[in-house]
């Protein structure tokens, strides 16, 4: 046991189960996804029932079994009531195998609708929910929470309502038969539940315990096995073995527990019910040939003993799970509660085919060139803003028409998407105790290629993180092609941008599909063209498939490098037209990365290009490389000029200076 873990029975604070915090509002919650099934449940409702009271009525009917047939020898009767008595078990067992079904259809219904609406909701999450949770947690959403409503809606409820109405009615039954027997059964139950209570609660700390050991000897193995490499290069191994060890005894030690103190609950209760048989069974004889309690009653009130116990273990035997699956519940209707990702843009993007004298005309087909789509409402409210007169360049229209579109009607204004970005005094934090960017002012102008350059943590990811509109500014404005980011549609704003990053994330399919996803509707022969263009068609094409070779785990069997081609001719055949490449050649040696010079070059080609690099010698050709230190621009210039300044960036560059 770890230091400063509480001992059970000392003091400490025993770990249960997990539970809801508000039991109320989950329950609510579940009930509406259940409600969608009413008939279901309605019809489940009256299986239970049914259920219940044939095996209360099947018990009770042994009274006139023996009084009034086996006693007086009646066997013509007692046939009749036998066949009765096995009809009567016959419809129970029925009602219980159709009520279980039914269950099981209406949860996993349930389940999926659920899954359903928590993997949609993920969908609407904004990025900062994602950096608050990481990937283990939400995985648990959809594993451990969803498994444990599962379990709880195919068996738990159901086995509650179940054992709670034939326990209720036992209960009445035997009280009918005999009110001085009862106060021997009642006795003996309380003596069960005081047993599950002080049992129950031990078994529930070593079950807790056994869960977090089994979680950290989980990941230690995990650690280790990702790690074989260091472990053997550092000669770590008797060290390794040692940990294990520890992790080891701590799981064996909280699984002892949590198996002795489980496994002692149901021979005690055993063993408590077959005490209460026995000492009934010899109060109610000696009743019975006293003449105060005839033989048909006994035999009948003694079969309800030995009915009666069951379903208290039932029930304590669910209850821990029912906690456990409205906990769960609580996290995922938590998540679905989550704000989404506020979008309030009303700029779309359109297709657009340039007609005589450069107008723009929107139209359904693929052209190449594309527009923004900008309401009237936009217009007007840019009117008074200093970006107003670079959209009046940019508009396909006159500085009358549009001064008409703002004043008189109602109709869009289509501006052509070129790829001017402009930053203007933008301040960030992704949380309000720490400012990444301060007063951050940069332009790039359509087919410039711009270069963040600058330390660990000094902003440069962040810059196009803001772009995409992944996160808020605090304060400032952000233009494209003169327009208000705020104003575009996220959707249509990512639309138009081509992003490669460092992590690059392939998906289960073949090499053709995870380049298409840059692009749907790309042909081939458009595939092949784009592979080409990242200098990936060579290692392609030697694949044991070629395009069509399906991978899985992310790309696993192909290299760092060769995911990384694999991504930049995903970015390529998007044919954005302002392209973001965060260390997107990190992980390509020198020789690959002169071969595919070229061809980012010719990507690069006419496109606004932001370019974060910690390899210098790809961003010399920049138009523009920005030194960032601490969320602020200390340096701006080509790289011949920065050199001259023999500033940060000289450092950098010579090796005089720490990129961390």
């Amino acid at each position: 046991m770890s230091q400063g873990q509480a001992a059970p029975g000392k003091g400490g604070k025993k770990p249960g189960p997990p539970k809801p915090k508000n039991m109320k509002k989950t329950l609510k919650k579940l009930m509406n996804y259940l409600g969608k099934y009413k008939l279901q449940l309605v019809i489940v409702m009256v299986l239970i029932i049914v259920n219940s009271f044939a095996m209360i009525a099947g018990s009770y009917f042994l009274k006139p079994l023996v009084n009034n047939y086996i006693l007086p020898g009646d066997f013509a009767g007692l046939a009749k009531m036998l066949i009765l008595l096995g009809t009567i078990f016959g419809v129970g067992a029925m009602a219980s195998y159709g009520y279980a079904r039914l269950m099981v259809h209406v949860a996993q219904n349930t389940i999926s609708n659920i899954r359903k609406d928590l993997f949609n909701k993920m969908q609407e999450l904004p990025i900062k929910y994602f950096d608050r949770n990481t990937h283990g947690d939400l995985m648990s959403l959809y594993t451990n929470d969803i498994d444990n409503v599962s379990e709880a809606l195919n068996n738990s409820f159901t086995n509650i309502l179940a054992s709670g109405l034939t326990f209720v009615g036992m209960i009445i039954m035997m009280a009918v038969l005999s009110p001085m027997l009862i106060i021997i059964t009642v006795t003996f139950l309380s003596i069960m539940i005081f047993v599950i209570s002080k049992v129950g609660a031990k078994s529930k700390y070593y079950f807790g315990m056994q869960q977090k050991q089994i979680g950290k000897l989980n990941g230690y193995v995990e650690e280790m096995i990702e790690g074989q490499k260091v472990i053997k290069v550092f000669c770590h191994e008797d060290e390794a073995i040692e940990d294990f060890r520890k992790y080891n005894e701590e799981l064996r030690k909280a699984s002892t527990g949590a198996q002795t103190f489980g496994g002692y609950m149901m021979p005690m209760l055993g063993n408590l019910s077959h005490m209460n048989y026995a000492v009934t069974c010899c109060v109610g004889g000696l009743l019975t040939i006293a003449g105060a309690f005839d033989l048909g009653s006994l035999v009948s009130y003694l079969q309800y003993t030995k009915q009666v116990a069951n379903p208290i273990a039932q029930v304590s035997q669910q209850v821990n799970i029912i906690l456990a699956a409205l906990a769960g519940a609580e996290r995922i209707f938590a998540a679905l509660e989550e704000e989404v990702e506020v979008d309030e843009g009303k700029v779309t993007l359109a297709r657009v085919e340039v007609k005589d004298g450069g107008k723009l005309v929107e139209t359904d087909k693929y052209t190449g060139h594309w527009a923004w789509k900008v309401p009237a409402s936009v217009v007007r409210k840019m009117k008074d803003a200093e970006n107003y007169d670079l959209i009046s360049e940019m508009a396909a229209t006159t500085e009358s028409q549009l001064e008409s579109a703002a004043a008189l009607t109602d109709e869009p204004v289509l501006v052509e998407l070129t790829g001017d970005v402009r930053f203007k005094n933008v301040v960030f934090g992704y949380n309000e105790e720490k400012t990444v960017l301060k007063d951050i002012s940069l332009f790039a102008k359509p087919g410039q290629k711009i270069a963040f350059v600058g330390s660990t943590g000094a902003g440069k990811t962040t810059i196009t993180n803001l772009i995409n509109r992944f996160y808020e500014i605090n304060s400032g404005t952000i233009t494209y092609d003169g327009i208000d980011i705020k104003d575009i549609k996220k959707d249509d704003l990512r639309r138009s941008l081509g992003i490669v990053l460092q992590d690059t994330h392939l998906f289960t399919g073949t090499i053709a599909d995870n380049i298409r996803y840059g692009n749907l509707h790309a042909t081939d022969e458009e595939v092949k063209a784009a592979a080409k263009l990242a200098n990936a068609h060579t290692f392609i094409k030697h694949l044991p498939h070629g395009y069509d070779t399906v991978i899985t785990g992310d790309g696993e069997g192909l290299s760092q490098g060769q995911r990384q081609l694999l991504a930049i001719a995903r970015a390529a055949i998007a044919n954005p037209p302002v392209l973001i490449m965060d260390e997107a050649t990190s992980s390509i040696d020198t020789r690959t990365e002169k071969l595919i010079a070229e061809g980012m070059d010719k990507l690069m080609e006419g496109r606004t290009v932001f370019v974060i690099a910690h390899r210098l010698s790809t961003i010399k050709n920049s138009h523009a490389i920005m030194v960032l230190e601490q969320g602020e621009i200390i340096e701006r210039g080509n790289h011949d000029s920065l050199l001259e300044e023999k500033g940060r960036y000289y450092q950098l560059y010579t090796g005089k200076a720490e990129l961390d």
